[in-house]
């Protein structure tokens, strides 16, 4: 993984420095929270219901152990002894003191760490297959050039002021892990019919009230110009982009208005000037970037059969583990959702745990997942067992990866200041329910997303099964969404009729999927069968319709 050089390093604590010097300022009463408010924002505080939120930036979900012993060490030190993993890759901590927040960002800058650009109306964290660098399926590893995009958007003068926030996704596989098409700038990695490698670009896409799928607006850019075509991208939002109406200010309601054949006209146009600007990074500077991103030493000649003898480890190897480029490896997936637990939520100890299995069994790295989990990226098959045995004494062991009870969730009306809705009991709920009921193995992959309001962190216009919280004349209500897709097959959840309240939501997520057990062909996911029968069945069994 990527090391900071002395500039990173001195970036971040000069930030530090400035930042320690407002918020003195701010608690003397010389600032204003006015005054305030944009430049704590510049540095991930956020103020929720009950206290500041601060969420820290971990570029493409990439931690060494060290990140993960100081994050767990922040958790006890200055909030309630865990943190939330986010849909961005991200942790954030929920119960911050305005006063301590500076010796906070000083404890991560220790690390290579920052919460800089994980809020306001810049290039938000660069984020990635979660799988990156190991997986069977990639065409070359991502993250060097999610890393160079990474630093070239870090403090970018043009765009530290867009008309709405950014977010950009780097893939390098058919398979997309990363929700690659509802991103502001969708990236896929590519091979053209000359052998050449180079990058798709997918512009426009996002979820919100506005929810879109990013349309293709190039099939194919050097991967020596990758930087230059973002910057055209973002020149031409910037320069059009609606910064009267923050309901109309993302790039997807540009795209959408002006059209996507107009779009890409002024992005190339742009993209033609800007190549005789000479603004790409220089191939020396990739070329630094590489060797941080080199395969570890894998062993060779290693065991590549799982001992199944152990039934419940079986279950969780079958289930939590994908398939890794060098023979005798996986990735393992660790829950973050155990049953009736919070979506994310990772207890200091937990952490510490983590930190040590990443340096004990994965080259001393660890990956944030898009769905709220962590990864260990390259584990021995020989070793899943002592590392299972550990995680399920942690209670990190679940089984139940792209399972039902993998539960993607915002913090809902419990935390945030903006929710309609509570996401977190009833994910809880939920979790439960199908547990008791033994039903998750026999619905196997199943993708549930939960959102408190129209803003969709949850990613619920995504989820299989998606729900959102509404606000119903002062009483929290949720609607029902069926039909979505992250993956390569992108698609955005319908909505089914009226809302539920809490216990009539839990019902109806049970009346879906008994629909789906009792029409489902051989073969089909929930997903399949939904898309094959159309929402009707599902309709009629929910409202008698």
């Amino acid at each position: 993984m990527y090391k900071y050089d002395s500039y990173d390093q001195a970036m971040v604590e000069t930030r530090v420095k400035e930042f320690r010097d407002q918020t003195r300022r701010r608690l003397e009463g010389k600032l204003s929270e006015e005054q305030f408010r944009p430049l704590r924002l510049m540095n991930g505080l956020y103020l929720q219901l009950h206290a500041y939120m601060l969420r820290v930036a971990i570029p493409y979900g990439t931690l060494n152990s060290a990140q993960m012993h100081a994050l767990a060490d922040i958790a006890e030190k200055y909030d309630r002894g865990y943190g939330h993993f986010t849909t961005r890759q991200n942790i954030q901590y929920n119960w911050i003191k305005l006063e301590e927040a500076p010796d906070l960002l000083a404890d991560l800058a220790k690390v290579e760490m920052h919460a800089i650009q994980t809020s306001g109306n810049c290039i938000r964290n660069i984020s990635s297959d979660h799988f990156a660098g190991a997986a069977a399926d990639e065409l070359i590893d991502p993250r060097p050039y999610a890393e160079l995009l990474r630093q070239w958007s870090s403090f970018h003068p043009e765009f530290s002021f867009l008309p709405r926030k950014f977010k950009i996704a780097v893939i390098a596989s058919e398979t997309d892990r990363a929700a690659m098409k509802l991103h502001d700038i969708g990236i896929q990695i590519v091979k053209n019919d000359a052998g050449e490698i180079g990058a798709r670009f997918y512009v426009g896409g996002g979820m919100g009230r506005t929810p879109m799928i990013a349309p293709p607006i190039r099939d194919f850019v050097p991967l020596d110009q990758l930087i230059t075509y973002s910057e055209a991208c973002l020149r031409v939002y910037n320069r059009y982009g609606r910064r009267d109406n923050k309901y109309k200010a993302r790039i997807k309601i540009l795209v959408h208005e002006l059209g996507a054949d107009e779009y890409t006209r002024q992005v190339e146009e742009e993209f033609a000037h800007l190549l005789e600007q000479g603004v790409e990074p220089p191939l020396a500077e990739l070329e630094r970037i590489k060797p941080y991103f080199a395969d570890p030493a894998f062993e060779t000649g290693l065991p590549t059969e799982i001992d199944r003898s152990d039934p419940d480890f079986a279950l969780w190897a079958d289930q939590n583990t994908h398939p890794h480029k060098a023979p005798g490896y996986v990735s393992a997936v660790i829950s973050l959702k155990p049953v009736g637990g919070i979506p994310g939520d990772a207890s200091t100890e937990q952490m510490h745990l983590m930190a040590e299995l990443s340096k004990e069994y994965s080259f001393d790295e660890s990956r944030v997942t898009h769905t709220q989990n962590i990864v260990l990226p390259h584990v021995r098959i020989a070793d899943l067992h002592a590392l299972w045995t550990r995680l399920d004494a942690a209670g990190l062991g679940s089984p139940n990866l792209d399972t039902i009870e993998d539960i993607i969730a915002c913090p809902g009306l419990d935390y945030c200041s903006l929710a309609n809705a509570r996401s977190i009991p009833l994910a809880q709920q939920i979790s439960k329910r199908f547990a008791e009921t033994g039903k998750t193995r026999e619905l196997g992959e199943l993708k549930l997303k939960i959102s408190g309001c129209i803003n969709a962190c949850g990613h619920h216009h995504a989820g299989h099964i998606g729900i959102l919280g509404v606000d119903k004349k002062g009483v929290e209500n949720y609607q029902l969404l069926l039909g979505g897709s992250e993956a390569q097959d992108t698609s955005l959840a319908k909505i089914t009729g009226r809302g539920f309240d809490e216990a009539g939501i839990i019902g109806a997520v049970e009346t879906v999927t008994d629909i789906y057990l009792d029409k489902r062909e051989e073969g089909e996911r929930f997903l399949d069968t939904y898309r094959r029968i159309g929402m009707d069945p599902f309709k009629e069994a929910l409202y008698g319709e």
